[in-house]
């Protein structure tokens, strides 16, 4: 059952649309916010009120990569893979990231702090390479430095 606050959301959003549907991505991602994550009950829910099927919503969830299916950490820590990351360490970056977080690549880490997952691109290659810890974009990290830069969100 959607909140009466995600409804409300959801709601405002669907002012600035020409159709219900239109507003899937953001009602997605309004009830991950506050969630952390889209369970397939809360799909159930946000199609309802889109007036989408099941099917039609599940697929756009599963396209983007960024709405999460299942539980994550309390922290998402995105790694560049891009070219420009790859070529300047992103692997090293990667290593450096699930050995600190204590989360297998894909996976999250047992005290449900960090969930470290790989992202095509952030959009940072003049920093590369570049991580993302939830909202904040980190460019230019050693690797050397991973372990202190997620002792900030422990």
């Amino acid at each position: 059952m959607l909140t009466d606050e995600e409804r409300r959301e959801i709601e405002t959003e669907m002012a600035r649309y020409p159709t219900r549907q239109a507003v899937c991505v953001d009602a997605l991602k309004i009830v991950q916010h506050h969630r952390g994550w889209v369970s397939d009950e809360g799909l159930q829910d946000i199609a309802a009120l889109l007036d989408m099927t099941l099917d039609e919503l599940d697929a756009v969830a599963s396209f983007y990569n960024l709405i999460f299916r299942r539980p994550v950490g309390r922290h998402v820590v995105l790694v560049c893979n891009s070219v420009s990351c790859w070529m300047l360490g992103a692997d090293r970056l990667r290593d450096a990231c699930a050995e600190a977080s204590g989360a297998a690549v894909g996976g999250t880490s047992h005290d449900g702090r960090f969930t470290l997952l790989p992202i095509v691109c952030l959009g940072a290659c003049d920093r590369a390479p570049a991580m993302m810890i939830g909202n904040d974009l980190h460019g230019n990290v050693d690797p050397a430095h991973v372990a202190g830069l997620l002792e900030r969100y422990r």
